[in-house]
């Protein structure tokens, strides 16, 4: 009886042993079979990083705005330097990097090949090889260059470092198009012995580095000068904090300029302010002000509920419960058309017209429009600011949304809804790469993307007119270049602060398109709290207006 129970005893501990064994193994050969191959093959091999070639980006003409230039990492091989202290102080003077660090690293027995710096340019490049120092290495690591300058920054973005050490596009079209830019790094491969030293006669795997692709714009770069020029100029005159201009094709959505103020150098970037990285133009929203009323006056007008020729009563302010809306200018006129409501720039003709649309047709118009949602503009730094509630709309925010005041918006909304009214009532998705160029040198367009009919070819004529008729009659008239038919609207808004409006506070705007009946662009110029008069109509107009008569120069549009 005893032998039996050892029997099966010793029958017990030999199943369970041979469990845990297959088990084991099953541990080391399947679940753990991919780490344990790279642990093995870091025993045998080095494994070296090759840069892929960013991707260049040019102006419609294929001007060159982002190129690369020469650069290279430079390293160090630790088993060919024979005096690591002495390296370390001759290479670190020149790199500026800490001698006692780098002799560190290099007497590191587990290192046998440390990067020194990234990114270094050809003079330092010819300075560390004049050493002639064993052990010192190179190897082509092209640096984002800018001919430009600080041309587009902020739309353009710029590259910099990830976690990693690893180039990575930030904000604008860099940030945007990173994984199209930056392509694919290679990789080569080489067997070393047990002290880590490469075999000369070992196995070698080279892995090319597929370049990124290249990328070519809508942006026209001598209208981009233009805009820049004319908007620093601006900004001085009329002594703006902060300015912006933005300009379309109306039947593309292409983006052909877009600009802030102030900004950055992307050669740079590192020694500016955070804050200037991101374009507001996408990424910051304001209150759109009187220039929002064309396309309110559009909806009614869309929806047969008023005409141009439509009379309402501006003898005096309109009361909302305990409040007031006036004229911006406390000047009334009795008996008035509604294209005088746009000539005047009239507040109280614009609830006028809100009541006549009502909440439901009024929100459509706004939803209609794109407001509320993202423009999908292919920057990386987009926002939108979201639209209350419908059911928390009072009477009060209907009447002053009609005039562009408590809804915000930002720039790249604003400017594509006016410019669905320049292109018979289509809106475009707006973008700013126009075609990709692949490694093989195919073009992949870019196709321009119509996202809704807002309003009918006959209303987008008519509220044509009518803007027409508010630049000629208007406040700005005295700024307008003669004999050109532009369509156009000012618009002034208070800046909200702590929850209620600050009156010296505003933002100036004018937004517009020209020639009026066949529009080669639709511009929005913004100036942030303009300190020579609040007004848009004496700041942000003959501002557009400058900028339009370079246009008409450039573009050889000549009088109607």
């Amino acid at each position: 009886m005893a032998s039996y129970w050892r029997a099966s005893f010793l029958f017990t501990v030999f199943v369970v042993a041979f469990a845990l064994l297959v088990m084991r193994l099953f541990y080391w050969q399947v679940i753990s079979a991919d780490r344990l191959q790279k642990q093995a093959a870091s025993q045998h091999f080095i494994e070296l990083n090759v840069p892929a070639i960013r991707g260049g980006i040019a102006d419609k003409d294929g001007n060159p705005i982002v190129i690369n230039q020469p650069a290279f990492l430079s390293y160090a091989e630790s088993r060919l330097i024979k005096d690591v202290h002495a390296f370390s102080e001759k290479v670190a003077s020149v790199l500026s990097l800490d001698p006692k660090e780098l002799a560190s690293q290099l007497s590191d027995p587990n290192r046998v090949w440390v990067p020194l710096s990234h990114k270094v340019e050809t003079a330092k490049m010819t300075e560390l090889k004049n050493l002639n120092l064993p052990g010192l290495g190179f190897e082509k690591e092209p640096k984002r260059f800018y001919p430009e300058a600080s041309t587009a920054a902020q739309l353009l973005g710029f590259v910099g470092s990830d976690v990693n050490g690893v180039d990575k596009g930030y904000f604008g079209i860099e940030g945007y198009y990173d994984r199209q830019l930056r392509g694919t790094d290679g990789m080569i491969r080489l067997e070393k012995d047990a002290q880590g030293v490469p075999l000369l006669i070992g196995e070698e795997e080279r892995l090319p580095p597929q370049d990124g692709r290249s990328l070519n714009l809508w942006l026209d770069k001598a209208v981009q000068q233009i805009v820049e020029r004319r908007l620093s100029e601006g900004i001085e005159k009329y002594g703006a904090k902060q300015g912006s201009v933005v300009i379309l094709d109306p039947a593309t959505g292409g983006v052909i300029a877009m600009a802030s103020l102030p900004s950055y150098d992307p050669r740079n970037f590192s020694e500016y302010d955070k804050s200037l990285y991101s374009n507001p133009i996408v990424a910051s929203s304001y209150e759109p002000g009187s220039t929002f009323k064309t396309l309110i006056m559009a909806a009614a007008i869309d929806r047969h509920l008023v005409t141009p020729n439509t009379t309402m009563d501006e003898s005096g302010p309109v009361q909302v419960g305990p409040d007031y809306i006036r004229t911006w200018n406390n000047q009334y006129h009795g008996q008035i058309t509604l294209t005088q409501v746009l000539e005047y720039s009239s507040n109280v003709g614009m609830v006028f017209v809100a009541r006549k649309l009502g909440k439901d047709n009024l929100l459509s118009a706004i939803k209609g429009y794109g407001f509320g949602v993202p423009t999908n503009i292919d920057l990386e730094d987009e926002s939108s600011p979201e639209l209350r509630p419908d059911n928390q709309w009072k009477e009060i925010d209907e009447d002053t949304a009609s005039f562009g005041q408590g809804i915000a918006v930002t720039p790249i909304q604003m400017v594509r809804a006016v410019a669905s009214l320049a292109n018979g009532g289509r809106m475009m998705e707006p973008h700013v790469v126009k075609e990709i160029i692949d490694e093989n040198d195919k073009v992949i367009p870019i196709k321009p993307k119509m996202v809704a009919q807002v309003v009918s070819p006959e209303t987008a004529r008519i509220v044509t007119e009518m803007m027409v008729s508010a630049v000629d009659n208007g406040e700005a008239k005295f700024a307008k270049p003669k004999g050109y038919r532009i369509a156009g609207k000012t618009g002034t808004a208070q800046i909200p602060v702590a929850g209620h409006y600050d009156a010296t506070k505003t933002i100036a705007s004018f937004v517009g398109f020209a020639p009026a009946d066949h529009p080669k662009f639709v511009m929005l110029v913004t100036l942030r709290e303009p300190s020579s008069s609040q007004w848009g109509s004496e700041t942000a107009a003959p501002l557009f207006f400058n900028i339009s008569r370079d246009l008409f120069t450039y573009w050889g549009i000549p009088p109607q």
